[in-house]
């Protein structure tokens, strides 16, 4: 079966500038990414901020799509919690979201025995210790929901990434695994960031494909390439001040809900 096709759409400011105040500015997107997948392309949006901010996360997550990164597989790695301090670190260096609080922190821990599936190019560049954390997934507080008339303790994905440029094959599966049989939740649930992904990764981890949600709102000035959301906004600045600030708004594309009954 041939792999889905990738469009990526690189989205500058200059350019932005002249569209935001469209009226169908908010959902274009989100509708833009819906259209496309519906004819079987996975449209990436990159946007200009997130460039200039994350260059080397973007750099990495497309050589995964294209399959230029150091593959491990899933089976020669270990699972072990660890602390916030580890999790804050490794996500701020390889993932594109900001950092959350969350109740469950999960690594994957390559050994140094294993190191031989590793370049040699990369291995001197990181220059490991005895161990590599190589991929980490967290978790949020068990919350009971109503799902088809049933509570449900259900728990959410919050966060996953791989370590730079590489790819724990079967990684989210067995990190999954591993909080499944320590936490027990009645199901699993997630987010697939629109701008990136329609989520069929997920789908062949059993996950059912649920709604959309609305695209995400922030402002930015286009010289900073700095994310503000309404709930923290800028110097206590109030959402009508910022035009006059120079501030425009954007809208993401959204994102796609999954669960997992367990």
């Amino acid at each position: 079966m041939a792999e889905t096709p990738v469009l990526l759409h690189c989205i500058d400011f200059d350019t932005y500038r002249h569209f935001y105040q469209r009226p169908d500015a908010q959902l274009f997107f989100q509708q833009l990414s819906e259209r496309f997948s519906a004819d079987g392309w996975r449209l990436i949006h990159i946007w200009e901020d997130v460039w200039r901010q994350k260059p080397d996360i973007v750099l990495s997550r497309l050589r995964a799509l294209a399959g230029l990164s150091e593959r491990i597989p899933a089976r020669l790695t270990q699972v072990r919690r660890i602390d916030k301090p580890t999790t804050e670190r490794f996500l701020q260096a390889n993932h594109l979201q900001v950092v959350t609080q969350v109740k469950y922190k999960y690594g994957l821990f390559l050994p140094e025995r294993y190191f031989r599936v590793l370049s040699a190019d990369f291995l001197a560049k990181t220059r490991p210790e005895p161990e590599l954390l190589v991929a980490v997934a967290t978790f949020s507080h068990p919350r009971r929901i109503a799902r088809n008339g049933l509570l449900h303790r259900s728990v959410e994905l919050v966060r996953f990434a791989n370590r730079l440029n590489c790819t724990v094959v079967g990684g989210l599966d067995k990190l999954l695994k591993a909080f499944i049989t320590a936490v027990q939740p009645d199901d699993l649930m997630t987010y697939a960031d629109r701008d990136w992904s329609d989520g069929q990764s997920y789908e062949k981890l059993g996950f059912t494909r649920l709604e959309l949600t609305e695209p995400q709102a922030f402002w930015l000035r286009p010289d900073e390439c700095i994310r503000y959301y309404p709930h923290h906004l800028p110097g206590g600045l109030a959402e009508s001040d910022l035009s006059a600030q120079g501030y425009i708004p954007v809208y993401n594309a959204g994102s796609r809900k999954f669960v997992k009954i367990l």
